[in-house]
């Protein structure tokens, strides 16, 4: 009689052991799947990860040679100076106009003109200093401009200087109002077409530079091929010579020191030495 209720007991704890079992394994599997997921979504993140540092463009180890890029200026700036007035600058204004003085300055005191006249064979009068003058103004404009906004200013301030000091040579010298006004008009019209000139020989072969020197400088009465090698010579080394000054220096001191008209090497570059100014720029 205690037979039939042991079996009954023992087929609910059979049933019992494999229900739990079934249950420990699905949530085993759950359990995995859940595992599985997870570790995919990591293995996801970390490819996508090594994707995106993978295709970046952008290698550290590299350092890039800066570019000389043009300022960025504002409208407010645009429209201040399209109505003739300066805006600000990055170094103080009357520091770039002493400095545009001393540049002038070192055009005329620090030339051998005598020289110049001797070796291209040019007239000792006013005109001829002012065509080997304006020479050595446009070779130091041409520096200048390279400085963006206050290279420009200082360009600006050393043509004036020029003008100034011709005016007070030809005083000096005694011509009355009348020529003198007219002398600085054919002056003037003889500047600005050298200027062009130059800009177009610099950037051209020797024969378009010499071109600009026998119309501007000798006036168009050289005969002497070796006076026109000579200036070529001597207006592409000091080119290179000016061009390897720094640019803030010539800003704030105007100091340019000119390499000799006859040189034994005229290849050979010189040492560019510092030039030494204090904080207001005097």
């Amino acid at each position: 009689m205690y037979r039939r209720p042991l079996q009954v007991a023992a087929r609910c704890a059979v049933r019992a052991a494999a229900s739990r079992g079934a249950c420990a394994k699905l949530l085993e599997q759950d359990w995995c799947l859940r595992a599985s997921a997870a570790g995919q979504l990591s293995r996801s993140s970390c490819l996508t990860q090594s994707r995106v540092l993978h295709i970046s463009t952008e290698l550290c180890s590299v350092k890039e040679t800066p570019q000389h890029s043009q300022e960025e200026v504002g409208a407010f700036t645009k429209l201040i100076e399209a109505m003739g007035f300066t805006a600000p600058l990055k170094y103080n204004k009357w520091k770039i106009k002493i400095a545009a003085l001393r540049m002038y300055t070192c055009c005329v005191e620090r030339i051998n003109y005598d020289e110049f006249f001797d070796k291209c064979s040019l007239p000792d009068t006013l005109n001829s200093w002012f065509l080997v003058a304006q020479l050595h103004v446009w070779m130091c404009l041409v520096r200048m401009r390279q400085e963006g906004r206050e290279g420009k200013f200082m360009c600006r301030y050393i043509v004036h200087s020029m003008w100034e000091d011709v005016e007070q040579r030809s005083k000096i010298m005694g011509i009355d109002a009348i020529h003198r006004k007219e002398a600085m008009k054919a002056m003037t019209e003889t500047f600005y077409a050298a200027i062009f000139g130059y800009d177009e020989g610099i950037l051209s072969d020797d024969c378009v530079l010499a071109a600009a020197l026998w119309r501007n400088l000798f006036n168009c009465q050289c005969d002497d091929p070796q006076q026109l090698e000579l200036m070529v010579e001597y207006v592409r080394k000091q080119m290179q010579f000016i061009d390897a000054l720094d640019g803030e220096d010539l800003l704030l001191t105007g100091e340019v020191k000119w390499r000799p008209l006859v040189e034994e090497n005229a290849q050979s570059i010189l040492k560019v030495v510092s030039p030494t100014y204090n904080d207001t720029g005097l």
